[in-house]
């Protein structure tokens, strides 16, 4: 047996969100370096959801627990009725188009797709009552993101819906004298004392903020997003052990580079950190906070400038990978392929697996090419949920990815889903109406009852 691979039963679960009907290209994301490049290109949303069930299909062959999240109903009417529009909703939508095709996009956005965002995920065996927490983000930051957190936390209820072993908070409030700035998962990690991740191993959870009123630097070029007043009120809402707890800020020259959350400059799992020296701030005192607080198990595969640039590490994804405990103890990086199409990137790569004094023995590289093209990887698509076997027993099973799951996904994406999607279609009734369609058949594919505003319209 290799000697980096240690058996364990690994109950960690991956919930990846399921790409919606309205995948687009807007640009929407200041900050986001790929969303820029790629504003007013034509999209493919069956592709980019075909995609996503192939990478869901991967991890559960690996032999982790899979679940799918749904999208969200966009175009999102009900917004439009709040920001004064009228009429039915086919002359909303041609009115909004003619004001303000911004908006439009905005109300639109598939964004929810990167689940990544949705949620901080707080295991049971580490929260003060013993039930795993979920911690709905509120994702101020930008418009089109913060209509998500009521749908977001239905979902989550829908699919988590034991109480006496599950609670999902309500997001934080995002406009009040507290600085709550929330992004979600994207900026928590959480480590073990060994490879093995799941539920039933006491952790140490690491929150990365962007900003806080005693930050060292803050960025000049784009905004930092998370702020330490959110993750300090994220975790002491599942009452985690202050010893088990660690802030770090965020490097602003690499916010400045286009990293928008800590999942682009680094990437956590059981005992093993993957990171690039500029992914912090303070990068000695936070290594340092990380070790104490692991007992000295954590293990650091950092990259230098020099081996792998910011720009050549945000172009590619690299740390947006997702680092995941197999059931033989190993770990794998499920990556995209742009990082195999990098030889830097790749070399690097292949030296952290030949480092035999870290767990990771393998890369994947998986096509998410949809996804990166508007800002997200395989990282940014799932939700990370430790949980025990007793828990897992209680999750809604029909969200569970299983063989016929997934031919029954595939076959709903194809009914349902366009080939292509340009800006002006947004404004296109009959999308909002195969939207709707789509959705309402998903809730049944998924037994999740009426979540979204349509469905709760008509009842």
């Amino acid at each position: 047996m290799d000697e980096r691979k240690v058996p364990s039963a690994n109950l960690e679960m991956n919930f990846d969100g399921l790409v919606g009907p309205t995948h687009s290209y807007a640009g929407l994301s200041y900050g986001n370096v790929a969303s820029a490049r790629n504003q007013g290109a034509k999209s493919s949303p069956r592709r980019a959801a075909l995609q996503g069930l192939a990478k869901m299909e991967a991890v559960a062959a690996l032999g982790l627990v899979q679940g799918v999240l749904p999208p969200h109903e966009r175009p999102h009417i009900p917004t439009l009725r709040a920001a004064g529009y009228t009429g039915n909703d086919a002359e909303m939508l041609t009115k909004v188009a003619k004001d303000d095709p911004v908006l439009l996009a905005r109300v639109s956005s598939a964004s929810a797709m990167w689940t990544a965002n949705a949620a901080t995920v707080l295991p049971s065996v580490d929260t003060r009552d013993r039930r795993t927490h979920f911690v709905t983000a509120n994702l101020r930051a930008m418009f089109h993101r913060a209509i998500e957190p009521p749908i977001t936390a239905g979902i989550l209820r829908a699919i988590f819906r034991d109480q006496t072993r599950f609670e999902v908070h309500h997001a934080l409030p995002s406009h009040t004298a507290d600085d709550f700035g929330d992004e979600g998962a994207a900026n928590h990690t959480r480590f073990t004392s060994t490879s093995a991740n799941d539920g039933s191993f006491e952790g140490v959870h690491f929150f990365v903020y962007g900003t806080a009123t005693n930050a060292r630097r803050a960025p000049s070029k784009f905004p930092a997003r998370q702020t330490r007043s959110a993750s300090e009120r994220v975790a002491s809402l599942g009452g985690l052990d202050e010893a088990r707890t660690v802030f770090a800020q965020q490097n602003a020259d690499a916010i400045d580079a286009g990293v928008f959350h800590n999942d682009v400059i680094a990437v956590g799992n059981g005992n093993m950190l993957f990171c690039h020296e500029l992914a912090f701030e303070d990068r000695a005192g936070t290594l340092d906070a990380l070790r104490r607080a692991t007992g000295g198990a954590l293990v650091v595969a950092e990259l230098t400038h020099e081996e792998v640039s910011l720009e050549d590490a945000v172009k590619s994804y690299l740390f947006n990978s997702q680092l995941l405990t197999l059931p033989d103890g190993s770990m794998a990086l499920i990556a995209p392929c742009e990082c195999e199409e990098n030889p830097r990137v790749k070399a690097a790569i292949d030296r952290v697996i030949a480092d035999r004094a870290n767990p990771l023995a393998r890369a994947i590289f998986m096509d998410v090419r949809e996804s990166m093209r508007n800002g997200g990887g395989p990282a940014c698509l799932r939700l990370r949920v430790p949980l025990t076997a007793h828990d897992i027993a209680r999750v809604n099973p029909h969200t569970m990815v299983t063989p016929q799951k997934l031919v029954e996904l595939r076959a709903w994406v194809t009914r349902h889903y366009r080939e292509e999607l340009a800006a002006a279609d947004l404004a296109d009734p009959a999308l909002l109406r195969e939207s709707c369609d789509a959705l309402d058949e998903l809730t049944r594919i998924l037994d999740l009852g009426s979540i979204y505003d349509f469905q709760r319209a008509t009842t």
